[in-house]
C-alpha cells in the first residue's frame, strides 16, 4: 500500500466510518479491467452505501491527489470504468430503487441500480425505462448515465439523456448538488456559493462558443462522442442534466437520479430478414423506419454459427435464409392490427428484392432465444466457434441511418485495405454498429497497425457525417480521435467545460478531455505457456488463452437467466463472479498484481466459492469454463502440498464408497451417531448435513438381474459411483425403462470417471483413473454408452477428452448420453406410462451446460407431463461443495435462489412429483425437505414401467 492510499484509508476511517475500502491484489485485480481492451490497476476499490460516503472519499482523494473513477456494472468497452486511483463500486451496496411515481411517470433510483432491476420493478405499474442496452441484465443506471446509453430499441426511444429529469451529484470539490432541466443548485444551502460559481462559469463558458455548440454538436441522433453542451443553449433552457450525461464521470460523480419512464406496449411482432450481406441489409433500413418501428437491428452470420456451436443448434431457430439479419420489431394497442402491419412490411420488403427470406416469429420462445443471441453479440462475437478472437476499439460508430449502407461499403473496403476481419453486428435503424475486429494488439507492429486503421476509421465515419461513438462513449478508445471529428475550438470548449467542474483532474482522467493514447494500457501482452495437465484444445495458448477468454461483458453478473453464476447470485462480490476469478487469473498469468503464480492465495480464495457447476462454459458468451480452470488451478496450487481435508475425504469417495459396500449396514448405523460427527469433522466435512446412506454391494447385483429383459443389448448402461454406492434402485430402473424403450442395455459395473478427483483438483490421480475407464471402454464397441447420473455422463463426455488428450477418449466421449439423451435421441416415438400432471424439476448443471440439445424439461412436456416447473439454477449442493464445511452457508444460499421456492410451493396436499437425476440435487432436495416426506426420483423412476406409483417398484 502507497503512502498516498495509506493517508487515504486512514482519513476514510475519520470521516466514513464502515465504508468498506479494499487495496489488497486478489480486490484491485478484477477492477483493473473492465469490457475493453485496457487495464489500468486501481490504487484502491471503495464501495460506498450512501451519498455521504461518496462525498467523504471524494474530500479525502482531493487532499491526497488520488484521481476517482466511478464505476457501475463494469460493462464499458471504451475503457470509460477502469482508472488509476480510486475505482468506486456503485453496484455493491447503492443500488437501492428509491421511488415510483406511476402517475408521474418517474422513477428515482441510485446510481448502481441494475436496468433489469427497474424493469421489473416498474412492469407492475405498466411502465419502464426506454433505453435498453444488450447489457440490461448487469448494467447500471450509473453507467448508462455515464456514457448515454442506448439499446436495442432506441429507434423509438432513443438515448438515456433524453430520458433524464434530474441527476444527484458530487463535485470534484465533495460538494452534493442536483442537475435539471433549469441548471444546478445545492443540496445544502450552505453550498449555495459554490455551486452558483460553477453555474456562472458554465453559462460564460457556452456563451463564448455558441457557434461551434450549434453547428457541430447534436447533428445526429446517435451522436454520443465528446460532452453534449448543446443542451445548454439558451433555446434548450440550459438542461444541466442532459449536459452531464454522457461526461463519463469525468466532470462529476452521479449517486441518484430521476428518470422519466415509458408506457409499456400492450402488443408487439417480431420479424427476421434475411440478406446476403449486411450491406443489402442496411440498404432496406430507411424504408423499415417509415413504419415506426421499435427495433431494427442487424448481426451477421458468425455470431449465429457461433452461438449454435456454444448451445448447440437448437439454441437459434427461426432465422430465415441469409449470411446476415435485421430483427425488425413493430408495436401498438392491438395484437391483430400490429400483425397486419408485420405482414404488410414483410410484403414490401419482399417487393424491394434484397431479402433472401423472412418471417414473423409467433412463437414466444422463438423470440426469446432471437433476442439472447443479439444481446449476446458482444461476447460470441469475441471468441468465434473456429477459434479466432476479435476485440473492441472501434465498436461504436454510428451514422445518420440514411447513410449506414454507404458507410459500411467503405469501411469494409477499410478492413480489407488493411488485411482485417470484422464482425458486424449493431442498431442499424439507429444507424450505429457494433463491430469487433481481429487487431493483433499484443505486440508492437500489431499495435502500430491498430492505431493507423483507427484513425482512418476517424476520418471514414466523420467523412459520412458520423460519429466516432454512438452510445458506449469515447473513454481511453477514442478520446484520442476527438480531433478528427471535432475543431479545435469544440476541443477547447471540452477542457473548459471540465476544467470548471473538474479543476485538478481527478475525475476519470485519461478519458475525453487530455485523453491517453489509445494504444496506452493494453490488457493484450505476450505470454510463455504454462504447463497443465488439462489439454484446453479449444485455446490456442493453453490455459492463458482460456482465461484470456472473459473479455468483461458481464454476464456472469445477472441474478437471473440460466445458471450462471451461482455463488455470484448468492454473495454479490465481484470476486465470486466468473469475470472476477477469470480475472485474476489473468492478472496471475500476467504476474504483476499477482506474482506467486499458481501459489497465489489471492486466486485460491476467488476461486474458493466456485461450485464448479460448468454452468458459466454454457451461458458465458465466450464459453469460460471455470469449473476447469478450479481444477487446473487445485491441482497446481496443491502440488507436493498438504491438501485441505476434504480433498482427502470427499475427493477419493468413489473408492472409500465401494469399500463401504462391503459392510454398508453396521458403517451406516455408525455414521448416525457420535462416531460419524466426529468422522465428518475430521474430514471437513459439514456435520448440519445426514451423511448419505451406503448400499448394500449385493443389491446392485440384485435390481440389475431384476431388471433383465433377455433382449440383445443396443448400449451399455455405466453404472456409476453414486448410483452404485448411494441409489443403485435406479440402475434397476434406468435398465427397465430403455428396454421398455426399445434400448436394451448391458450394465457396466467397477468403472469410474474420475470425477470426484477433477473437482478437488487431483489430476494425477483423475488421469489413471480416466485412462484405465477409456482402456476399457474403447474396445472396438460403438454402442451408445447412457449414464444415469449426469456428472458422470459429463465428465466422460468432456473432462476425459480434455484431460488424456486422447483420440480413443474422445471415441469414448462421441458415445456418451446422459438418460435423457437416450430417450430424447435414440428413443424418439416411445411412449411411457401414465405420467403426473405436475412435476417440480431440478436440472443438474453439468447435464445444462454440457448436452445442451437433449434438456430433461423437454423430455418430460414431450412425453406428456402437462406442467413442468424447473428450478433454473444450481441446487446448491454441487458435488463436494456442499458438504464442505466452510461451504454449507454458501450452498444453502444457492439453493434459496431458485430450489428451496419451488419446494416451498408445493403444498401438503398437492399431487407434485419432484425430479432430480442428480445424486447431489437429490440429496440437497431431501435435505431441505426435512421431515416433508418429499423426495426426489430420479426421471428413470419416474418413467419406470415395474412402478406402481412413481418411484415404487412393485
Amino acid at each position: 500500500m502507497s503512502d498516498s492510499v495509506a493517508r487515504l484509508t486512514a482519513r476514510l476511517t475519520e470521516t466514513a466510518p464502515g465504508l468498506r475500502v479494499e487495496s489488497g491484489p486478489g480486490a484491485l485485480g478484477p477492477y483493473a479491467f473492465d469490457a475493453s481492451n485496457y487495464r489500468v490497476p486501481p490504487q484502491a476499490v471503495a464501495f460506498p452505501r450512501s451519498a455521504d460516503d461518496v462525498v467523504a472519499v471524494l474530500r479525502a482523494c482531493k487532499e491526497t491527489g488520488i484521481p476517482i473513477t466511478a464505476r457501475g456494472g463494469g460493462t464499458s468497452m471504451a475503457g470509460n470504468a477502469v482508472g488509476p486511483g480510486v475505482v468506486l463500486d456503485f453496484s455493491r451496496y447503492m443500488n437501492r430503487i428509491l421511488d415510483i411515481d406511476p402517475a408521474g411517470g418517474t422513477a428515482r433510483v441510485e446510481a448502481g441500480v441494475v436496468l433489469d432491476t427497474l424493469q421489473s420493478a416498474t412492469a407492475l405499474h405498466g411502465l419502464s425505462f426506454g433505453p435498453d442496452p444488450s447489457s440490461h441484465s448487469r448494467c447500471t443506471l450509473g453507467g448508462m448515465i455515464g456514457n448515454d446509453a442506448c439499446g436495442n430499441r432506441s429507434v423509438r426511444h432513443g438515448r438515456t439523456s433524453s430520458h433524464i429529469e434530474a441527476l444527484e451529484i458530487v463535485t470534484a470539490e465533495g460538494v452534493r448538488a442536483v442537475a435539471d432541466r433549469t441548471g444546478l443548485h445545492p443540496t445544502d444551502p450552505r453550498d449555495t456559493d459554490h455551486v452558483t460559481r460553477l453555474e456562472a462559469d458554465v453559462r460564460r463558458l457556452i456563451g463564448d462558443n455558441l457557434g461551434p455548440i450549434r453547428t457541430e454538436l447534436g447533428q445526429i441522433p446517435r451522436q454520443v462522442s465528446g460532452y453534449q453542451l448543446h443542451h445548454l443553449l439558451p433555446e434548450r433552457g440550459f438542461d444541466m442534466a442532459r449536459a452531464l450525461v454522457g461526461t463519463e464521470g469525468s466532470c462529476a460523480v452521479v449517486t441518484a437520479a430521476t428518470v422519466r419512464l415509458v408506457a409499456t406496449a400492450q402488443a408487439s411482432a417480431l420479424l427476421t430478414l434475411g440478406y446476403d450481406d449486411v450491406v443489402d441489409a442496411a440498404e432496406d433500413v430507411p424504408e423499415i423506419l417509415r413504419w415506426n418501428p421499435t427495433a431494427v437491428e442487424g448481426m451477421d452470420e458468425a455470431i449465429v454459427a457461433t452461438m449454435r456451436a456454444r448451445r448447440g443448434p437448437d439454441s437459434v431457430t427461426g432465422l430465415p435464409e441469409g449470411r446476415a439479419w435485421l430483427y425488425v420489431e413493430l408495436d401498438g394497442d392491438d395484437q391483430a392490427t400490429v400483425n397486419t402491419r408485420a405482414a404488410e412490411l414483410l410484403d414490401v420488403l419482399k417487393a424491394q428484392g434484397r431479402m433472401t427470406g423472412g418471417r414473423v416469429v409467433e412463437s414466444a420462445a422463438e423470440r426469446r432465444s432471437l433476442w439472447r443471441v443479439r444481446e449476446d453479440g458482444a461476447g460470441l462475437a469475441a471468441r468465434l466457434v473456429d477459434g479466432g478472437e476479435s476485440w473492441p476499439g472501434w465498436e461504436d460508430s454510428a451514422v445518420a441511418p440514411e447513410n449506414l449502407a454507404g458507410y459500411l461499403r467503405d469501411f469494409r473496403k477499410l478492413l480489407a485495405d488493411h488485411g482485417l476481419t470484422g464482425v458486424m453486428y449493431g442498431h442499424f435503424g439507429a444507424g450505429c454498429v457494433h463491430v469487433r475486429i481481429d487487431f493483433d494488439l499484443a505486440t508492437d507492429e500489431g499495435r502500430a497497425a491498430a492505431r493507423r486503421f483507427l484513425h482512418e476509421a476517424a476520418a471514414l465515419v466523420v467523412a459520412h457525417g458520423g460519429t466516432l461513438s454512438g452510445e458506449h462513449g469515447d473513454g481511453r478508445a477514442r478520446g484520442e480521435l476527438l480531433e478528427v471529428m471535432y475543431s479545435h475550438r469544440m476541443i477547447r470548449a471540452f477542457a473548459a467545460f471540465k476544467q470548471v467542474f473538474d479543476p485538478e483532474g481527478l475525475l476519470n482522467p485519461g478519458v475525453i478531455v487530455a485523453p491517453a493514447p489509445l494504444d496506452a494500457d493494453l490488457a493484450l501482452h505476450q505470454i510463455q505457456p504454462l504447463a497443465t495437465e488439462f489439454t484446453f484444445p479449444h485455446d490456442e495458448d493453453g490455459f492463458a488463452g482460456a482465461a484470456r477468454r472473459c473479455v468483461g461483458v458481464g454476464r456472469c453478473r445477472s441474478d437471473a437467466g440460466g445458471v450462471m453464476c451461482p455463488s455470484y447470485r448468492a454473495t454479490g462480490e465481484e470476486n465470486d463472479s466468473t469475470r472476477g476469478r477469470a480475472r485474476l487469473l489473468q492478472e496471475m498469468v500476467r504476474g504483476e498484481t499477482i506474482q506467486d503464480g499458481w501459489r497465489s492465495t489471492e486466486v485460491r480464495d476467488a476461486l474458493d466459492l466456485c461450485l464448479s457447476c460448468k454452468a458459466c462454459s454454457s451461458d458465458c458468451p465466450v464459453g469460460v469454463d471455470m469449473a476447469t480452470y478450479k481444477a487446473e488451478f487445485l491441482h497446481q496450487h496443491y502440488k507436493g502440498r498438504i491438501r485441505p481435508r476434504s480433498h482427502y475425504s470427499l475427493g477419493w469417495l468413489p473408492l472409500t464408497s465401494a469399500l463401504a459396500g462391503y459392510a454398508a449396514r453396521p458403517l451406516n448405523v455408525l455414521l448416525r451417531g457420535p462416531i460419524g460427527t466426529l468422522l465428518a469433522r475430521l474430514g471437513g466435512v459439514t456435520t448440519k448435513r445426514r451423511i448419505p446412506a451406503f448400499a448394500p454391494r449385493r443389491s446392485l447385483r440384485r435390481v440389475l438381474r431384476k431388471a433383465k429383459s433377455g433382449e440383445p443389448a443396443k448400449a451399455l448402461l455405466f453404472v456409476d459411483s453414486f448410483t452404485r454406492a448411494f441409489r443403485p434402485e435406479v440402475a434397476g430402473a434406468a435398465s427397465r425403462v430403455l428396454a421398455d424403450a426399445g434400448i436394451p442395455c448391458t450394465a457396466q459395473d467397477g468403472l469410474c470417471c474420475g470425477l470426484t478427483w477433477v473437482s478437488t483438483g487431483q489430476l494425477s490421480v483423475a488421469r489413471k483413473i480416466m485412462a484405465r475407464t477409456v482402456a476399457y471402454l474403447d474396445n472396438g464397441d460403438e454402442r451408445p454408452i447412457i449414464v444415469a447420473e449426469p456428472s458422470c455422463a459429463a465428465a466422460l463426455k468432456r473432462d476425459v477428452p480434455e484431460l488424456l488428450g486422447t483420440d480413443a477418449a474422445r471415441r469414448v466421449a462421441d458415445r456418451v448420453h446422459t438418460f435423457t439423451g437416450a430417450l430424447t435421441d435414440l428413443a424418439a416415438d416411445w411412449t411411457p406410462p401414465e405420467l403426473p400432471d405436475d412435476v417440480v424439476l431440478q436440472t443438474h448443471c453439468h447435464e445444462y451446460a454440457t448436452f445442451k440439445g437433449s434438456r430433461p424439461a423437454d423430455l418430460l412436456r414431450r412425453l406428456g407431463v402437462g406442467k413442468v416447473d424447473e428450478a433454473e439454477g444450481c441446487c446448491g449442493l454441487a458435488g463436494n461443495f456442499g458438504f464442505e464445511e466452510q461451504h454449507y452457508d454458501t450452498s444453502m444460499a444457492v439453493a434459496g435462489l431458485a430450489l428451496k421456492p419451488r419446494l416451498d410451493g408445493i403444498g401438503q396436499d398437492t399431487p407434485t412429483v419432484v425430479v432430480a437425476d442428480g445424486f447431489s440435487c437429490a440429496t440437497q432436495i431431501d435435505h431441505l425437505a426435512g421431515d416433508r416426506g418429499l423426495r426426489a426420483l430420479h426421471l428413470a423412476e419416474l418413467l419406470d414401467p415395474a412402478a406402481d406409483q412413481p418411484g415404487e417398484t412393485s
